[in-house]
């Protein structure tokens, strides 16, 4: 290097990368191809938390090792693998026990990685509410508590004591070490769930009082990167943080929207769902989730342009079952589609899920389709009822104040006459009140 050249932050962050041999299993041949897709998506996981890929291998496994997760001969050809590409950092796209964490990790003389710890980290990174970081440190606390010894290895040794003390036992350093640990996670997750639950609680303030102001809810799903923070800053201008990476954004963010007829609805970006997401995750971000848990529409976007489309899609949608929300209305946006052929991918989406919009967010192409199709399902979720409702049962006015838009109300004798506009779920309950 020729004298006073400077590295850029860049570079030096570069050559500061940690060195990354990636792993994936598959059980049949015909599984290759698709084991191949998950490496490649495992690259982006492992490239956006920050690791340079120097391989990757997709392994046939007909069994699980329950040591090393892989047989002997297997894991021999991947620790002289590593030493050839100079690899520091080992990651495998499967979970894999606590103790086989140990173990691969004396044979490789390496760290080493599953998906979930990747994914989990990535989250950390990336976290920039208070929710979302308390989020995160729980679930990573709880991954941590069962690999305690791990962290602790190096004073894993026990020590005894005979003589005069009758043989007397003492534990080791780090016997000692992981107990306090223990009591110290126990304590810090009591901690966390307190501050979750306040935030938690705040949440529920802000949304009964949007229940109260009987603006539908959009919430946008998808798999990660398919789009959604782009099509949210295309229709309300929200300024959404948008990257080409996984997970770009964590953060819950919620934006009036005006269709063309003068009402308002309100779309929110929810963070976005991957294959085998830690069921870790899934618990610790429940009450983040709970945006599309109780919105009215769900908005499934889909990357029309990801070969992977089709099982993505799939991925989302089960996530959504495990939330309880698999029932809801789902509008299918096709994202990206001007730059997806008409193939058998988009055919085969658009006969899985019926009711598809293709739609560019990036250029705000087909927003008019979009948006007739979500006129079309607000016009079947709510009903304009008239309702005769005594007095003595005065609370089912407060809850139908609450969450609908009243157009009219008299009094009778002892009778509440109330015209209003309702959510469909609440107009069912009100059947008998109904005026003929």
């Amino acid at each position: 290097m020729q004298k006073g050249t400077k590295i850029s932050s860049e570079e030096e962050n570069a050559q500061e990368k940690r060195k990354a041999l990636l792993v994936s299993a598959f059980n049949g041949n015909d599984q290759r191809a698709i084991c191949e897709e998950h490496l490649d998506e495992l690259e982006l996981l492992a490239e956006t938390y920050g690791v340079e890929i120097v391989a990757k291998v997709p392994c046939l496994i007909r069994k699980v090792d329950a040591a090393t997760f892989v047989t002997q001969g297997k894991l021999e050809e991947l620790i002289t693998l590593s030493k050839e590409c100079a690899a520091d950092l080992i990651i495998f796209d499967d979970e894999i026990s606590p103790s086989q964490q140990r173990n691969l990790e004396k044979a490789f003389q390496l760290t080493v990685m599953d998906r979930t710890e990747v994914i989990l980290e990535v989250f950390a990174q990336r976290a920039k509410t208070k929710e979302a970081r308390l989020q995160i440190e729980y679930a990573r606390v709880k991954y941590q508590a069962p690999r305690l010894k791990r962290l602790w290895s190096h004073l894993s040794r026990q020590h005894g004591s005979g003589g005069a003390g009758g043989g007397a036992y003492l534990k080791g350093e780090g016997e000692k070490q992981i107990e306090i640990d223990r009591r110290l996670i126990k304590k810090r997750l009591e901690q966390l769930q307190s501050e979750i639950q306040e935030v938690k609680e705040h949440r529920e303030i802000q949304r009964v009082a949007r229940t109260r102001s009987a603006i539908p809810v959009f919430a946008l799903v998808g798999y990660t990167n398919a789009g959604k923070s782009t099509l949210l800053n295309a229709l309300t201008d929200a300024d959404v943080f948008v990257e080409d990476k996984l997970f770009a954004t964590l953060d819950t963010t919620t934006r009036k929207f005006p269709l063309s007829t003068g009402q308002e609805v309100l779309v929110t970006d929810t963070v976005g769902f991957i294959r085998k997401l830690p069921h870790l995750l899934v618990a610790a971000f429940k009450s983040t989730l709970e945006e599309a848990i109780q919105a009215d529409i769900l908005l499934h976007v889909i990357d029309a342009t990801h070969p992977m489309a089709l099982e993505q899609a799939r991925t989302t949608i089960q996530v959504l079952k495990e939330l309880g929300v698999g029932d809801k209305p789902i509008i299918t946006v096709l994202n990206k589609i001007d730059q997806a052929e008409q193939n058998e991918l988009t055919t085969r989406l658009r006969l899985e899920y019926p009711r598809t919009v293709p739609i560019s967010a990036l250029h705000r192409r087909g927003f008019e389709e979009l948006e007739e199709m979500m006129l079309r399902e607000l016009s079947q979720q709510r009903k304009t009822l008239n309702l005769r409702i005594p007095q003595s049962e005065y609370a089912l006015v407060s809850e139908i104040r609450r969450s609908g838009n009243v157009i009219s109300q008299d009094y009778e004798e002892n009778d509440v006459l109330i015209e209003v506009d309702l959510p469909v779920a609440l107009a069912n309950k009100l059947k008998n009140y109904v005026i003929s």
